[in-house]
């Protein structure tokens, strides 16, 4: 395997472990982000220490698809790769806060007989409410400028997937961008059949980059080491 059919194929798996990553975390948060009294109950702390243990996979796979990429992607246009990598950052971070604060609403549940289970319960609420704006901002709008926007910009240039496959990123970024945008400005509601539409172009985007990479490898370009 000769060192840039082995780029891809780690970028390709990066991509794939992201994918498992991100859903898994979801739905193994479940009971902390959906029982406003979780934080009063007897809990499913082993449940979120898991969900979180996802997340922080996810955030080193994010990081790693744009840090391996980058070599390759530099040759395009270094500025826009640089910039794939500081969104991919960006992204993280706020995934990092999220978790965080689901760890917070275990710490308290754990640390808190004895005290008001109103203030409990509205202390938990802010955390959750937190961890779902993170989850907007990050995965929610972020993306869009990161995995869709500038990947999907230097993919099409470089040809180094197909073109019909780039113009997905090309699409779906801008589609995640105003998505996340019109949540935040109450047009209407995250989880909305209007955002999970919004989405479809950028997950068969991601989707397709990590199996295109894993099982292909990158297509003939100028810009790759061995054809250059």
């Amino acid at each position: 395997m000769s060192s840039t059919r082995r780029t891809a194929f780690v970028a390709g798996v990066l991509f794939i472990i992201t994918f498992i990553a991100a859903i898994a975390g979801a739905l193994i948060y479940g009971p902390v982000l959906t029982d406003p009294a979780y934080v009063t109950g007897a809990g499913a702390d082993t449940q979120v220490f898991l969900g979180a243990s996802f997340e922080l996979v996810l955030i080193v796979a994010n990081i790693g698809t744009a840090v391996v990429l980058f070599p390759i992607l530099r040759r395009q246009n270094e500025v826009l790769a640089v910039g794939y990598v500081a969104a991919r950052i960006v992204e993280s971070t706020f995934i990092l806060v999220g978790i965080l604060s689901l760890l917070t609403v275990v710490s308290l549940r754990q640390e808190g007989a004895g005290r008001d289970p109103g203030s409990l319960m509205a202390v938990s609420r802010a955390l959750v409410a937190m961890h779902d704006w993170t989850f907007l901002l990050g995965p929610g709008w972020v993306v869009g400028v990161g995995n869709g926007l500038l990947l999907g910009y230097l993919m099409y240039r470089s040809g180094l997937v197909p073109r019909g496959m780039a113009i997905l990123g090309l699409i779906g970024g801008p589609l995640i961008i105003a998505s996340g945008t019109a949540i935040l400005f109450g047009v209407f509601e995250a989880g909305s059949v209007w955002q999970g539409i919004a989405t479809i172009p950028e997950f068969l985007w991601e989707a397709a980059l990590g199996l295109y990479l894993t099982f292909r490898g990158f297509r003939p370009s100028p810009i790759l080491p061995d054809v250059a």
